[in-house]
């Protein structure tokens, strides 16, 4: 300080002053500095969708580990549930989470009173560093950080009565049951193996969009390209970002979605962890696979091809849906057994949706002004696959003499200014007994309010006829939330066959059933699901803003689909 003599006094004086502060504030960053803990998403026990950075309407969420086989656990559970009884008033969700991974056949079994989210594979636990069963944890839902992490002591209720003045994570000592964490050990001491375990996984799941000239923003052509990625990969695993079209295991089945198994979590996830190793194998497996070629008509020659437009995509910038109509020339009617999309540029092609419709019809047709319509609905496209669809044996989309194709394009940029002309092949079929393939549309109209993270919604159909329901799709907006399809039964009760729990307006794929549903004439079918405009909301341009049904994308819609044909 001896510098500070060369100043007059007032000036010294101001120095000092200014160093003082200085010293204080950096003083204060450096003690002041919550636990860090990156964005996570689990199904809970009822298969609802929980993700931390979605609670950003809460002021905090808060975690206690779950074990039933452990001693304490029930005084420990007792205390929890009456803790969360006494803040219920305010603005923090209380959870429990299995640590264990019991699974939720286990946990359905359970009366804990409180949401478990379940912890497939350990990983949020072990990434959380959760030690014990009944250790707890206050997160801030908007900063990805830690308030308190420990036992249900008395600092912790004194921590939530007190969060916005918490400036460092509060830590106590954690009491009750230790959790294993074998296959983390496992991995620990030996990881996986980039050529034999985790490259395969990648191929699987990854790289039909991630490639050259696919839709994903990156290829993983290589090892190189994989290890640059490999903190984004791990984070949008365990945020439920990626694979997309993710859909609750436990509810139906299609192989439309987009299914990762725990242990091909683990795998990736514990490799990244280790360093993301290469190994000693002398080839890599992701530089010498090939992607199968998807130029080829699959089925054969096409009985008639439909030219899509050319449609322009600039290199930047979010692009509102196209929509486009195309003539057929067709002198007869026509039945469709199968049809083959093949892009002209799948790196910006997202999605494709064809319905058949009249002359003086559009793509939306009587859905405008009606809750629930009867449509032909040819088939869509999606990112990667062949996108080849045969349609069930003994039916078919009846195309009659001077109807049209109606067209809805998403494209997606990607940094480079192209265009796209899709192809659509139609293969026919001779027979004249075949089961017509239909689609409901079951809306709702509504008013949704602003600043609503879990506004309830509802639509229902009566089908007059028996019918198979053979698919389904969810479509909303951007601020869909979650949408489950069930079907009444003759005793009332509900019988959920599809469920949706994380809806993402970007991937609206037509769900295939893999176990098609034969309902009787008169039976009643569900959409049930909601819609989040809060801040929590990632894709939410307005929270604030009030909306009704609308078509338009800044509108708001809730439409669920059943694909379907009548039983002979």
């Amino acid at each position: 300080m001896i510098w500070i003599k060369i100043f007059s006094d007032p000036m010294k004086k101001y120095i000092a002053f200014c160093l003082t502060v200085y010293a204080v504030i950096f003083s204060v960053q450096s003690w002041a500095a919550l636990d860090r803990v990156f964005d996570f998403a689990l199904l809970d026990d009822g298969g609802e969708f929980h993700q931390l950075s979605r609670y950003k309407h809460q002021d905090a969420v808060v975690l206690m580990a779950y074990d039933n086989s452990c001693e304490a656990m029930p005084s420990l559970l007792k205390s929890y549930r009456s803790i969360a009884d006494k803040f219920s008033g305010q603005d923090i969700q209380f959870l429990l989470i299995d640590s264990l991974d019991l699974g939720r056949p286990a946990l359905s079994n359970l009366d804990a009173g409180l949401p478990i989210l379940e912890d497939d594979g350990q990983l949020v636990s072990e990434s959380l560093g959760i030690e014990k069963a009944g250790e707890v944890l206050a997160l801030n839902p908007e900063r990805l950080s830690v308030y308190y992490r420990g036992s249900l002591s008395d600092s912790f209720q004194q921590s939530l009565s007190a969060l916005s003045e918490i400036q460092d994570t509060v830590k106590s000592d954690p009491a009750g049951c230790d959790i294993d964490y074998s296959t983390k050990e496992k991995h620990g001491g030996s990881p996986p193996d980039y050529a034999m375990e985790v490259a395969p996984i990648i191929i699987e799941n990854c790289v039909e969009c991630h490639r050259q000239g696919g839709v994903g923003p990156f290829a993983l052509d290589s090892y190189i390209m994989l290890l640059g990625w490999s903190p984004m990969i791990r984070e949008v695993l365990l945020n439920k970002r990626m694979p997309p079209t993710q859909v609750d295991p436990y509810i139906g089945h299609s192989d439309d979605a987009r299914y990762i198994e725990k242990a091909e979590m683990q795998t990736l996830v514990h490799w990244i962890n280790a360093g993301a190793p290469q190994g000693s194998s002398e080839i890599d497996p992701l530089e010498s696979f090939n992607f199968p070629d998807t130029e080829d008509w699959a089925l054969g020659v096409p009985d008639y091809i439909v030219a899509g437009p050319s449609n322009d995509v600039p290199p930047t910038g979010v692009l509102d849906y196209i929509y486009e109509d195309i003539d057929l020339q067709f002198d007869e009617d026509r039945w469709v057994r199968a049809i083959q999309y093949k892009s002209g540029d799948s790196s910006v092609l997202h999605h494709l949706m064809t319905f058949v419709t009249g002359p003086e019809e559009d793509f939306w047709g009587d859905e405008r002004v009606q809750e629930s319509v009867t449509k032909r609905f040819l088939g869509s496209y999606s990112p990667g696959k062949s996108n080849v669809q045969i349609f069930p044996e003994g039916t078919g989309v009846f195309i009659p003499k001077g109807n049209k194709l109606s067209m809805q394009f998403h494209y997606v940029t990607n940094g480079q200014r192209t265009s796209d002309q899709t192809q659509l092949a139609l293969y026919f079929s001779g027979r004249e007994d075949l089961q017509e393939r239909l689609v409901q549309a079951v809306s709702s109209r509504f008013i949704l309010p602003p600043n609503e993270p879990n506004h309830a919604m509802r639509a229902e159909h009566v089908f007059k006829e028996k019918v198979v329901l053979t698919g389904v799709r969810a479509r909303m907006n951007y601020r869909g939330k979650k949408m489950k399809f069930a079907i009444e039964e003759t005793d009332g009760l509900l019988r959920e066959i599809f469920s949706i729990p994380a809806y993402n307006y970007g991937w609206q794929p037509h769900y295939v059933l893999d176990q098609p549903e034969v309902i009787e004439a008169g039976t009643r079918v569900h959409v049930i699901g909601a819609f989040d405009n809060s801040i929590s909301n990632p894709t939410n341009p307005d929270p604030e803003k009030e909306l009704r049904f609308g078509l338009n994308s800044w509108d708001e819609m809730f439409t669920g689909y059943f694909t379907f044909h009548n039983v002979p």
